[in-house]
């Protein structure tokens, strides 16, 4: 066994493995909701008048995937506090995952990581139960390799590389997990084989960013590898075994699938930050006036990005230049240009044709859009799964750190997450008195008081920071407060409409210092 939970944790064995970016034509624009908080109840298709919905139904839907976790004091937490995560669905079922754990042998550290899947969720959901044991075994010196190694050839207990930190219902890997071991064990005995022990003097945090970009193009490496093994044991309109193109673990439906990811290391303090995608990171840092500030650690991988997208453009001939890239998406289709999975858009042309026509079970479960190759798909691989590593010393004015998937920034500005978390963390008791300046109304006055009393009670309701994010993501009136009216609306809108209006969020907070009060 290689892993190990903690308290309060879902049992979770290694042995047990393994949007908002769609793949057909760009989906419409996902609407706004304009109704004021006090307006009548929303009627919804059927035409009947929604049942108002309890503020303790609310926050028995805020609360249902919270998670909060204090690790203990000592050199064993790296810098690291503790930590509040929440999801909330919006596909159902949801594409988002999450994990957290801590790294036991060789030099430790915690990881945090937040998945935002798309077609599906077998990739989100491999990577999230396995790509953290390939940053264990990335980090790990290679004279603990060696014993680890010599461990599974003697059958001996094998030290675990991880202990997770699991909300109850979080999900656990499915079948899959010889497949998976045998994979991690190639890579490690590859490291055994091919590098020398690292010199002592190099620098660490040279070494941690070199670790995370090998464990994440490997874990993708080996996510293509399973399938087309998988592929190659196929025969020629093979019939599935009942329920196996449905199950999560079958390779080719993970490697069909895709999943962005966002991962923060910490170690001694110092954070490293590699990302995949679209999700982000952003630093809460309290500035000597008291004030906040949100420091992005993280870049979108997308047609926002200049870079990105100049990098895109790039890779393939100067003939394809108004192809690759079309509706600010990866040959038309895609939304992030970096991601795991999606061979769809990796493989050559003739391994995909190849599925076309000898997995058509597959090609059905993981949706239309997969049942015809990509167009103007002419210089493969398209799509990336090469991590952005950003390194950060943590210093005391650095607080805290949020993770989260697209569907949170979508909603909230990072200084507005910023701004809720840190006086979520200090506590709007001790509030200053408002000094009204020159030409100030009355009526802004009462705005100001209201917007603080809203801002008082928001606090008092959640002690969870990611759970207070989702409130005022959803809840918010425009003044800073939430609106009880509109956060239930938003709650109840029924599964076919949720998805018009946002995405699956999943929201990681975690504490690197103690407040300043």
């Amino acid at each position: 066994m290689l892993g190990r939970t903690g308290p309060f944790s879902g049992r979770c064995r290694f042995e047990l493995q393994q949007s908002r970016h769609s793949f057909s034509s760009p989906p419409p624009q996902r609407l706004r909701v304009h109704y004021p908080a006090c307006s009548e109840s929303r009627k919804y298709r059927t035409g009947q008048e929604a049942e108002p919905m309890s503020s303790a139904h609310v926050n028995r839907i805020l609360k249902a995937n919270e998670y909060s976790h204090t690790l203990p004091r000592g050199p064993a937490s790296h810098g690291v506090l503790g930590f509040h995560s929440n999801m909330l669905p919006s596909n159902h079922p949801s594409e988002d995952r999450r994990s957290s754990a801590t790294c036991l042998p060789g030099r430790g550290g915690v990881l945090f990581g937040v998945f935002d899947g798309h077609a599906g969720t077998a990739c989100a959901h491999a990577v999230s139960q396995r790509l953290f044991y390939y940053i264990a075994v990335a980090t790990l010196p290679l004279r603990t390799l060696a014993e680890l190694e010599r461990a599974v050839e003697e059958e001996r207990a094998v030290q675990p590389l991880l202990e997770w930190h699991k909300h109850p219902q979080d999900h656990n890997c499915p079948d899959g997990g010889a497949i998976s071991f045998q994979s991690l064990r190639n890579y490690w005995q590859e490291r055994l084989a091919g590098e020398e022990e690292e010199e002592e003097e190099e620098q660490e945090g040279c070494r941690v960013t070199s670790a995370l970009v090998n464990a994440f193009r490997r874990l993708d490496y080996d996510l293509s590898v399973e399938a087309q093994v998988h592929l190659s044991m196929s025969s020629p309109r093979r019939v599935s075994l009942p329920g196996e193109a449905l199950s999560l673990s079958s390779p080719l439906r993970v490697a069909l699938s895709g999943s962005t990811a966002c991962i923060a290391h910490v170690s001694k303090g110092v954070l490293h930050v590699a990302n995949l995608g679209d999700s982000r990171a952003v630093l809460g840092v309290r500035e000597p006036n008291g004030s906040w500030s949100a420091v992005s650690l993280t870049n979108d991988h997308n047609a926002q990005n200049p870079d990105d997208l100049q990098r895109i453009l790039g890779e393939h001939p100067p003939s394809e230049r108004k192809t690759v890239v079309r509706h600010d998406r990866l040959l038309g289709l895609l939304l992030p240009f970096r991601a795991f999975g999606d061979v769809r858009f990796k493989w050559s042309a003739e391994m995909l044709s190849r599925i076309y026509e000898t997995r058509p079970d597959v090609l059905s479960a993981v949706g239309e859009a997969f049942r015809t190759q990509p167009p103007h798909y002419l210089t493969p691989p398209y799509l990336s799964a090469q991590p952005e590593v950003t390194l950060h010393r943590i210093t005391p004015a650095d607080k805290f750190l949020v993770l989260a998937t697209d569907g949170l920034w979508e909603l909230m500005h990072r200084q507005t997450v910023v701004q809720l978390v840190g006086e979520q963390l200090t506590g709007l008791q001790q509030q200053r008195p408002i000094i009204p300046g020159v030409g100030m109304t009355l009526g802004s006055l009462q705005r100001l008081l209201l917007e603080r009393k809203g801002r008082v009670l928001s606090v008092l309701e959640d002690q969870n920071a990611a759970t207070h994010l989702l409130r005022h993501a959803l809840g918010d009136d425009g003044y800073g407060a939430v609106a009880p009216n509109r956060l239930a609306k938003m709650l109840s809108l029924p599964t076919e409409l949720a998805r018009r209006y946002r995405d699956d969020i999943t929201v990681t907070v975690i504490h690197l210092n103690e407040p300043d009060l």
